[in-house]
């Protein structure tokens, strides 16, 4: 129950200050732009609101239905519906009589300040954290492989060199670059010093991004290389740093996760052991305690660190806000393509939730904010009508042809868009109560 509300607590936090940044854009424009904003709200208020004051001419409250926000703009059929204030005549304050290209601005500023928002926070946690990453390069003794990944034709002790001809640096793209793909991936990988070229299918990819074991098919090899000795008892049966652990009990113990549950198998007894020191082999009878540990650290692999000054942070922000704008694309282009089926993945707000940590990490939180506030931005600038896209795009179709769509025919798709809104919102979390019961 308790992670459960900590990533809830986080989801709604998140929430609420990016619906927050994108209708400030929209208010900060149209105010300057001398457009009167009658309401201004953080989530949806049918019916009755968590909350409310009015200031001047603006309506400033808290809505009870967490599926976004809105700033309601007088003369614009929006989220509001006010079809009866359309009908008095035009004002020189109403969104309806402005130039378009103001209209467009004001139209596109929320997804401009989610965008900015997002670089903003990449670049300050670059700044605060610096980047932490797994090389390629450093996995010395190559990966180990699920069924699934043997079935795809790797091996253990393959080493990963490109994908479609790309080099891999960050173990984490790895992962990546198989999950969005539209495609067959061509897989070159190091094997017994010799080059292999492995075609991996689409549909294969796509059932086993379906199951989940797209995940986690591969996990680099770590030998069983003692870093430290903690234990007395160890440290009496003469272990030492830097021992590696070839057999417990006649086994051989071919990586640390190997070794660790052979020795978990001989919990309270004392387990014959045999390890590489200086290349030689070493005869031990270590004792296991209850919990099936020998007291040692394990010499892992070095995660490798880039600090950024200040300035620095700022274009390394930039960066990697544009390469998660074009990895989240990527990945819509995915949904809509019936090759992929990634339909069939698209979540709702407990897939959502659900990407949150169980404990609460501010690097976490701010780095997942950011990712939220790209996929925000996208899905707004998608071209349906009651998105931000669809009133755009219907400005530019103004700009173009110099004629301007009736009101009865702006309401009408605004009503359209919000009922295919409706079906997907129910759709992405009929998915989510799906995968639930499965």
């Amino acid at each position: 129950m308790e992670v459960i509300l900590i990533k809830t607590l986080q989801f709604v936090a998140s929430l609420s200050l990016l619906v927050l940044i994108h209708e400030f854009g929209h208010y900060i424009t149209a105010r300057i732009f001398k457009i009167r904003v009658e309401k201004f709200y953080i989530f949806f208020n049918p019916w009755f609101s968590l909350y409310k004051r009015k200031v001047g001419e603006t309506e400033y409250g808290i809505g009870w239905l967490p599926l976004g926000g809105y700033v309601s703009l007088a003369g614009m059929i929006d989220e509001s519906m006010n079809a009866e204030q359309m009908q008095q005549p035009p004002q020189p304050w109403e969104f309806r009589t402005k130039p378009a290209w103001q209209r467009l601005i004001v139209m596109l500023a929320g997804i401009a300040m989610n965008v900015l928002f997002a670089m903003f926070l990449y670049s300050m946690i670059l700044f605060t954290w610096g980047e932490q990453y797994y090389h390629n390069d450093d996995v010395k003794h190559g990966y180990e492989f699920t069924a699934q990944g043997e079935e795809l034709g790797f091996k253990d002790g393959d080493h990963f060199v490109s994908i479609d001809g790309k080099p891999i640096g960050n173990i984490l793209d790895i992962n990546k670059m198989l999950i969005i793909t539209e495609s067959d991936r061509e897989v070159v990988v190091s094997r017994d010093g010799e080059m292999q070229t492995l075609v991996l299918p689409l549909e294969r990819l796509v059932a086993m991004r379906q199951d989940n074991s797209i995940v986690d098919f591969f996990q680099p090899i770590i030998p069983f290389v003692v870093d430290e000795v903690k234990s007395e008892e160890a440290l009496a049966a003469g272990l030492m740093a830097g021992d590696e652990l070839v057999k417990v009990d006649g086994v051989e113990v071919s990586n640390f996760m190997k070794g660790k549950e052979l020795i978990a198998e001989a919990k309270g007894r004392n387990a014959e052991v045999e390890v590489l020191r200086s290349g030689e082999p070493v005869v031990l009878s270590l004792p296991v305690n209850e919990e099936g540990q020998i007291g040692v650290m394990i010499k892992m692999i070095e995660p490798r660190i880039t600090e950024y000054g200040f300035f620095e942070s700022i274009p390394a922000g930039i960066r990697r806000g544009g390469e998660q704008i074009a990895s989240y694309w990527e990945q819509l282009k995915m949904i809509v393509n019936p090759e992929t089926k990634s339909y069939k993945e698209v979540g709702g707000f407990i897939a959502i939730g659900n990407i949150f940590p169980e404990s609460w990490n501010w690097r976490s939180f701010w780095s997942l904010t950011a990712f939220i506030s790209v996929a925000l931005a996208i899905m707004n600038l998608l071209p349906i009508p009651g998105l931000d896209g669809g009133h755009a795009l219907f400005t530019l179709w103004e700009v173009i042809t110099r004629r301007k769509p009736s009101d009865k025919f702006l309401e009408v798709m605004q009503y359209i868009g919000m009922a295919l809104l409706l079906l997907l919102l129910i759709y992405a979390n009929g998915n989510d109560i799906l995968k639930l019961f499965n």
